[in-house]
């Protein structure tokens, strides 16, 4: 009973070792890259934007990617979708025009190309800009 115990413990230590390895080494588990270049055209760096609340035109522009409407896990890399963040909080996945509502005070939008499985490309397609809301 005990061999049996001990050779149950290294099959088990063995395959502890190694299913990781599979595991992060297939292709599943590998993000990937592209060319493709996010600009965020409005608002601009520092912008003082007047409204309480203001509506903020945000404008992008995709160099060398293209934005699909549809989700996959086969992986391209040029093809995928625009996430919208707001103070680090994600509020849209649109194309590359948006308006949003805003509070007064400094915010920080961001905005990230991501592949068509909506996880991000390596390394990371993002650009972002500070502006504030006055009142």
């Amino acid at each position: 009973m005990g061999f049996g115990l001990g050779a149950t413990a290294v099959g088990f230590l063995a395959l502890g070792t190694a299913v990781p390895f599979i595991i992060h080494s297939g292709p599943l588990f590998t993000r990937p890259s592209t060319r493709a270049r996010l600009l965020i055209v409005s608002p601009r760096p520092d912008m003082v934007i007047v409204g309480e609340p203001a509506t903020v035109s945000v404008v992008l522009r995709l160099e060398g990617g293209r934005i699909v409407p549809f989700t996959s896990i086969h992986l391209i890399p040029n093809e995928g979708h625009i996430h919208l963040y707001l103070d680090g909080s994600l509020i849209s996945m649109t194309g590359l025009d948006a308006r949003l509502t805003v509070s007064s005070g400094t915010h920080r939008l961001v905005a990230e190309f991501v592949a068509v499985d909506h996880g991000p490309f390596r390394p990371r397609v993002r650009a972002e800009v500070k502006f504030d809301v006055r009142p």
